[in-house]
């Protein structure tokens, strides 16, 4: 089930994406407008980024094996820094494009080129709302990352609108200055990608790097061990994303007169009591130690 919602986001956002590469380049290029285009080069990025979660999608879902002990979640961190990389390296371009366009004489951008802006945003946010959703719902990195990429698209278009506007202004007014609205748009838009790109190659690098997930959290499922009064102490508790699932790490001690057994159906009744209250923990690894009373 989680397998298919996702590919379907991903195959729809693919589907769009195509569109709209296609219209923004040719658009922009013809129509003379650097924002537009250079929108259109994120948007080719994007459909990049679809492609690739298309096939890791498969590989982040399937079962833990031998080889893999604790599953493939961490498929969908890699795409999601892989993306995040390439769009580090398309702001770079887009700056540089941008920048240079400031040494050269510029064209007044057709309105053409606003229009397609403007329905790439409203196609984008209708996007982004729809990935963001079943991102949360259905705890994937993968999809988290398509919706970045949508979010991103969001400002970025309405940026290249207003810098088109601004251009067209200038043309009909005669203000030479305001015909380069186009070229700050451009580079404002390489912006909002470096500053997404920032975002996900954080994430994907705190993931991989296995940091512990974040004290609220922590402090939650604390609160839910504290619940069984033969845990005298909880002396260590770790937890890390593996993608779209946590594991957990927990030594507590107990009475040291408890039996094995005692001891054992205490632990599996704290893993099951955590796997239910958050159903995105996969793994509960509990070490026990004695607890002398004082």
């Amino acid at each position: 089930m989680r397998e298919s919602i996702a590919r379907k986001i991903a195959i729809i956002s693919l589907i769009a994406n195509i569109i709209l590469t296609a219209g923004k380049v040719i658009v922009g290029w013809f129509g003379h407008s650097d924002a537009v285009f250079a929108d259109g080069i994120h948007s080719a990025a994007d459909v990049v980024a679809s492609l690739i979660v298309l096939l890791v999608i498969r590989i982040a879902n399937k079962p833990a094996d031998a080889e893999h002990p604790y599953g493939h979640g961490k498929a969908e961190v890699v795409v999601s820094g892989a993306v995040g990389l390439l769009l580090f390296f398309i702001s770079i371009y887009i700056v540089y494009e941008g920048v240079s366009g400031f040494f050269h004489p510029v064209e007044s951008p057709s309105l053409l080129a606003m229009g397609v802006a403007l329905f790439s945003y409203v196609s984008k946010e209708i996007l982004y709302r729809t990935s963001i959703k079943v991102a949360k719902e259905q705890n994937s990195k993968a999809i988290e990352a398509v919706a970045f990429d949508h979010k991103a698209d969001i400002v970025a278009s309405i940026a290249a609108a207003i810098g088109v506007l601004v251009s067209i202004i200038g043309d009909k007014l005669n203000i030479p200055i305001l015909l380069y609205g186009d070229k700050v748009a451009s580079i404002f838009v390489a912006y909002l990608i470096f500053k997404i790109s920032k975002e996900m190659l954080s994430e994907a690098f705190d993931i991989l790097l296995e940091r512990n997930i974040d004290v609220e959290t922590i402090a939650h499922y604390k609160d839910v061990i504290h619940t069984f009064p033969e845990v005298k102490r909880i002396d260590r508790i770790r937890a890390r994303e593996h993608g779209h699932y946590v594991l957990v790490d927990l030594r507590i001690s107990i009475d040291h007169d408890k039996t094995i057994k005692e001891g054992h159906d205490l632990t599996r009744e704290i893993k099951t009591m955590l796997m239910k209250e958050y159903d995105n923990i996969d793994e509960v690894l509990i070490h026990l130690n004695p607890y002398f009373s004082e």
